[in-house]
């Protein structure tokens, strides 16, 4: 089994305007089937880091490996082939096709691309997400928020990626469409899935989380296991809502 981790990023500068870079030398690493955060407040760059490693901004300086490959300044449609899916915040359906064909959209660059292939990858989205089986002739547009990103993530499981990066997934739901988001979510990455979860909900994330990142201004200001972080009174106090004791999950 290989020691090297799944993705690492090395000293990355990025941003949106050259010269102007929102990432100011971010480390960051993932190991086959872990579960890793990235909390902290907005504007620190988190989902700038996530699109820089899926390959929709191409780093000014710094290196991005994954699988022991250098991916820095490809683009996404030349990373997804290797095994990694992106779930971004915002326009993550499309909203005029029925549920399932968003789900063999997600499929479309698959080498296996058969009928009873795609049935199959479908029925198994369908036994991890069954609240979309009965809504799966119906338009993603008429769903609701937590049913397209249950959605969102279903089509990009199609591709069985090795890393899946989830940029703000309970954005903009009830508390308890948050708790079904994050239990699903845990349920992929224990059958495999490497996870990146970029969230604002920090104590929540990092509750569940194998390790975590906190970045600020561009840097990973803390980095530990997931439990350490959210106890550690130094991060509570200045990104968990200003507690100094120690939290528990």
């Amino acid at each position: 089994m290989s020691t090297s981790p799944l993705l690492q990023v090395e000293e990355v500068y990025a941003g949106y305007v050259q010269d102007l870079d929102i990432l100011q030398g971010v480390n960051f690493k993932i190991d086959p089937g872990e579960f890793v955060v990235v909390v902290g407040p907005n504007g620190a760059g988190k989902s700038t880091l996530a699109k820089t490693i899926f390959g929709l901004l191409t780093p000014h300086r710094g290196k991005i490996l994954f699988k022991d490959k250098s991916i820095a300044g490809l683009k996404s449609n030349q990373i997804v082939p290797l095994g990694m899916g992106y779930v971004p915040q915002i326009a993550n359906v499309f909203p005029s096709l029925t549920v399932e064909e968003n789900l063999e959209m997600g499929a479309f660059i698959r080498h296996d691309s058969r009928h009873s292939s795609l049935r199959g990858l479908r029925d198994q989205v369908f036994t991890l997400f069954p609240a979309l089986v009965e809504r799966r002739r119906q338009r993603a547009g008429t769903l609701s928020g937590g049913e397209r990103q249950q959605l969102a993530m279903g089509r990009a499981l199609m591709l069985q990626p090795e890393l899946l990066i989830l940029d703000e997934p309970s954005a903009a739901l009830s508390p308890q469409m948050v708790n079904s988001v994050f239990n699903l979510i845990e349920e992929i990455n224990q059958s495999g899935t490497a996870i990146i979860l970029v969230e604002q909900n920090a104590r929540k994330a990092l509750s569940i989380a194998d390790r975590g990142y906190v970045l600020e201004s561009g840097r990973d200001r803390f980095e530990g296991r997931g439990t350490d972080l959210l106890n550690d009174p130094k991060v509570a106090e200045l990104y968990l809502g200003g507690s100094k004791k120690p939290l528990t999950p």
